[in-house]
């Protein structure tokens, strides 16, 4: 069993930056993969940055490629979601996620654990 706990969320100005950040419960974190997804009113759970065991491989979506980075610390057991150059767009709660296994994959139904969630709000 893991928890998530997301933090750093918060209203930012369309420009500016934000860091979020997932602690996890558990002695095992470092077998699981960690993603971040988000989801907007009105619109479905999208995934958002992928990062792998060791972090050498992650994936993002093509609309925040650039501009969002995934990194975690094995060591704090935390996952981390560094924002920039935030949109409107960008405007959803962000959940961090846990799955278990080597694959990395970007479908929400494939995660087994989720945070509560933590809502970012940019404004123009």
């Amino acid at each position: 069993q893991v928890q998530l706990v997301e933090y750093g969320g918060g209203l930012v100005q369309a420009g500016g930056s934000l860091r979020l950040s997932c602690a996890a419960s558990g002695r095992t974190f470092s077998t699981y993969i960690m993603g971040w997804f988000r989801q907007a009113p009105g619109k479905e759970r999208e995934f958002v940055a992928v990062i792998s065991w060791s972090g050498a491989n992650t994936r993002y979506t093509d609309s925040v490629k650039g501009r969002f980075t995934i990194s975690r610390d094995n060591a704090k057991n935390t996952v981390y979601l560094q924002m920039n150059s935030l949109k409107s767009e960008d405007t959803a709660v962000y959940y961090c996620a846990a799955r278990s296994g080597p694959i990395i994959l970007t479908t929400p139904v494939e995660y087994d654990y989720w945070g509560q969630g933590t809502q970012v709000t940019v404004s123009s």
